[in-house]
């Protein structure tokens, strides 16, 4: 079994809060949904679910932001390669953006299916 040396961890945070760095000043959108998880996360501590339910809108949004990271690694790398326009790259482009849209929706169908029958009583 290998053992990690401390230093490659070390190098890893430090990459790790680079990628971070760079969603913030580069990605509206993550900086969005950021906004949206100081905003909404903490609201869940008030909502009277069970703590399942708050455990899986938490992940949720997690994956959200996982996915948007992942989508503008995509862009990146797509435009590291070349900025000319081109059918290949707008496609991966778009699924990367529909990949996110598909989070996106995920979150706001179970933040609806949580909060909807808390205010709206048969």
């Amino acid at each position: 079994m290998k053992s990690t040396h401390p230093l490659r961890l070390v190098r890893a945070l430090y990459h790790s809060v680079a990628g971070f760095t760079a969603l913030w000043r580069q990605e509206q959108a993550f900086r969005q949904e950021i906004y949206a998880a100081v905003i909404m996360l903490p609201v869940l501590y008030f909502l009277p679910i069970i703590a399942l339910a708050k455990l899986v809108l938490i992940f949720l949004w997690w994956l959200l932001l996982i996915v948007e990271t992942i989508n503008s690694s995509i862009e990146a790398v797509i435009d590291r390669i070349s900025l000319e326009r081109h059918p290949q790259s707008k496609i991966a482009k778009d699924m990367g953006s529909a990949a996110v849209a598909l989070a996106l929706i995920m979150n706001v169908g179970a933040w609806l299916y949580v909060l909807i029958p808390l205010f709206v009583r048969p």
